[in-house]
């Protein structure tokens, strides 16, 4: 199974559909009248649909197991046509694709077993996806505007060419995956008057956000949030917590770093941990989503 370690949880939902052809009206009625031999088919199909959802990791290599929180089915007839839509939830790291078509087959599977013995004419048809939500692809910003940004490495050990950066590093992969330039990379060391120096570039070159990465932890020398706080004209601490609590799920020590977010004008600021790990896991909680901030900025900006 590939690693979704990485991946923010979300409400996800997904809607399949099967439809079951019988090649006889009278197959309809003894549906709708429940006279089916072998039984009530809409119930015993539903029951066995949402099974199916269940199971669908233990059946598929490469699906994660995860956990449903809502499953229901949906029956319409139309001619000689039951057409069945699957529905299916859950809050997660992952999509219920795979899981809402895997209950729709069953359920026409079913449907199929229960009727054969009255209708040899039986096909089942059009099992496909629907719809799905809650997927990276719903929280892409919708701010098309090109954006630009500033990383900033904070170390005393690097700025002197002791260790090799690779968090700011990280920070500018991710960037460029969401199609953010990084217009300026620097090194500098832990001092309060050259963080606040490249806060003050980066506004004046007016770009989108300045990144800052080290500095956040505990030591004498980690001065970043106090460099930066006295300066924002706006916090906004849902940003921090969302580092923190993406972090503390893979590690009980996140809950130390002393993220800082927010803006000066219009340019985001974002202080974010030192370590490769930790800036780049702070990456995967913040973007795409975060990228949503800039079209909110531009219109107060407007107004």
């Amino acid at each position: 199974m590939i690693d979704i370690t990485h991946k923010r949880t979300t409400l996800r939902a997904a809607t399949a559909q099967a439809i079951v052809r019988v090649s006889r009206a009278e197959t309809i009625t003894a549906i709708e009248t429940r006279t089916v031999p072998k039984g009530d088919v809409f119930e015993m199909a539903r029951a066995a649909g949402l099974l199916g959802v269940k199971k669908t990791s233990d059946l598929l290599p490469d699906c994660h197991p995860l956990p449903i929180e809502q499953a229901s089915i949906e029956y319409s007839i139309e001619g000689l046509e039951v057409k069945i839509l699957m529905h299916v939830k859950t809050i997660y790291r992952t999509g219920v694709e795979v899981e809402a078509m895997h209950g729709a087959s069953v359920v026409a599977l079913t449907m199929y077993d229960m009727l054969k013995p009255i209708d040899k004419g039986i096909e089942i048809h059009s099992i496909r996806l629907v719809e799905k939500k809650g997927g990276k692809s719903d929280f892409q910003s919708r701010y098309r505007d090109a954006l630009k940004a500033a990383v900033i490495v904070c170390s005393d050990t690097i700025s002197k060419g002791l260790k090799e950066d690779r968090a700011g590093k990280a920070i500018m992969r991710k960037l460029e995956e969401c199609g953010v330039a990084t217009s300026v990379y620097a090194v500098i060391p832990d001092e309060v008057e050259d963080i606040r120096a490249q806060v003050r570039q980066a506004v004046e070159q007016g770009l989108n956000m300045v990144i800052f990465t080290g500095g956040t932890g505990l030591s004498g020398r980690d001065v970043t949030p106090e460099a930066l706080l006295p300066i924002l004209d706006r916090e906004i601490p849902g940003i921090a917590e969302a580092v923190r609590a993406h972090g503390q799920d893979r590690t009980p020590y996140s809950m130390l770093s002393r993220t800082v977010a927010g803006t000066v004008g219009s340019t985001l600021v974002l202080a974010l941990p030192g370590s490769t790990n930790g800036a780049r896991e702070s990456m995967d909680a913040l973007f795409p989503p975060l990228l949503h901030i800039f079209g909110i900025l531009k219109g107060a900006h407007h107004d």
